[in-house]
């Protein structure tokens, strides 16, 4: 009979194991979000490296026509998620996550290279008392969309890759509308969701003061690693490392009710 009581107790407390795992509410979404002169295919190596984990991975594919048409763009993909998400931005779309990322499905952010302004702020202020960044040179066409110089592009966004990769990205770049740079942000999201950083030292784009500066006013735990401007694409286990760290955080949280 104890033999009996023993076995029906250790079944109900894996039955009540089970239920709470089942109950335990993980995140396993991640949001990708490209910045200026690029698209979202620069993000394969990061997702294949978070699809190999178990995660559910959706690229966003901005416009760069706008602020506006960029968040609206970043939103249509949160609305599609089934649960808690991790959002990540690369360059510019640090600041398209920074305004979009207060969505209900949002629960960590994760910047990669990437700006941060505060609600009032734009773009174009973060960049004031840094140094100047004489590699990483954009052209601007009559029609007011920036494009990075060609004689430039390979020494200012992405310097660590091969020749032929760097012509790729150069050719196919996708212009943005400069006047986005002085849109004013809304919402900071970065005040209400816990961030991560992830800083390349070879940033050609942006001063590493300012890339430190922006990720310690946030409180972003930060991650340096050597790379260029595209590190999201020549350092993708790093980053997708950090974005884990950031979803299984996440996750620890909401188990505890925070």
């Amino acid at each position: 009979m104890q033999k009996v009581r023993q076995i029906l107790a250790a079944a109900a407390f894996a039955g009540m194991a089970a239920s709470a795992n089942a109950q335990a509410p993980t995140v396993k979404n991640v949001v990708l979000v490209h910045g200026a002169f690029a698209d979202g295919s620069g993000w394969r190596g990061v997702y294949d490296q978070l699809t190999r984990r178990g995660y559910r991975v959706t690229i966003v594919q901005n416009p760069l026509t706008s602020l506006a048409d960029d968040v609206a763009a970043t939103r249509r993909a949160l609305d599609r998620q089934d649960g808690r998400t991790v959002l990540v931005g690369h360059s510019w779309g640090g600041v398209v996550i920074t305004e979009v990322g207060v969505h209900p499905n949002v629960a960590a952010l994760v910047y990669v290279s990437a700006l941060s302004p505060d609600a009032g702020e734009t773009t174009a202020q973060q960049y004031a008392g840094f140094a100047p960044t004489p590699e990483f040179v954009i052209e601007t066409h009559e029609s007011g969309f920036g494009y990075l110089s060609p004689a430039k592009f390979k020494a200012g966004f992405a310097h660590d890759v091969s020749d032929a990769e760097a012509a790729f990205l150069r050719d196919s770049q996708v212009p943005i509308n400069m006047s986005a740079f002085q849109s004013k942000l809304t919402n900071a999201a970065w005040r209400t969701r816990p961030s991560w950083a992830v800083i390349a030292t070879e940033d050609k784009a942006f001063d590493q003061a300012m890339l430190l500066h922006m990720a310690k006013r946030i409180g972003a735990r930060i991650t340096t690693v050597p790379g260029s401007h595209a590190v999201f694409i020549t350092q993708a286990r790093v980053v997708a490392d950090t974005i884990e760290q950031a979803a299984q955080e996440a996750s620890k949280a909401a188990v505890a009710g925070r």
